[in-house]
């Protein structure tokens, strides 16, 4: 499930041109999203919250159970750590830009983040790896030929 989700909000933010270097937020902050919800649905089941009366098939005895309550907590918690996070990186972003531009001047031909920075395209399914030809839109990374 959580491979559908993540692949498709890597897909969502490229149909809105939104430059994320290497999917981070796509991979890592959906994927950490879905999960600590998850956790609320998928936790053990109630008999497994006393850890000296638990049954053998307990994974976490004694620890947090499945519940309508927990996945309503697990759900606030990830919406609250999703905001702050935005706020704060947004707020530190600004204060960055002030000082230093954060976003590359000059990116070619606009084609993106990833290939700017890093001189490859992150999860691209349809194309082999190749490395970068020598032309004007070649980043000053690209990786050497040896």
């Amino acid at each position: 499930i959580a491979t559908v989700l993540c692949y498709g909000c890597c897909e969502l933010r490229k149909k809105f041109s939104v430059d994320d270097a290497l999917d981070v937020w796509g991979v890592h902050g959906m994927g950490g999203f879905w999960g600590t919800i998850l956790l609320g649905a998928l936790a053990d089941p109630s008999e497994c919250g006393d850890a000296a009366t638990a049954p053998k098939y307990c994974v976490n005895p004694g620890t947090v159970t499945r519940s309508g309550e927990q996945f309503g907590k697990q759900l606030a918690a990830a919406l609250l750590c999703a905001v702050y996070s935005f706020v704060v990186t947004f707020v530190l972003l600004k204060l960055i830009n002030l000082v230093v531009p954060i976003r590359p001047s000059a990116m070619g031909t606009q084609r993106s983040l990833d290939f700017h920075e890093h001189g490859e395209e992150a999860y691209t399914p349809t194309k082999a790896y190749a490395a970068p030809q020598k032309s004007e839109e070649t980043p000053a990374l690209a990786p050497q030929q040896v």
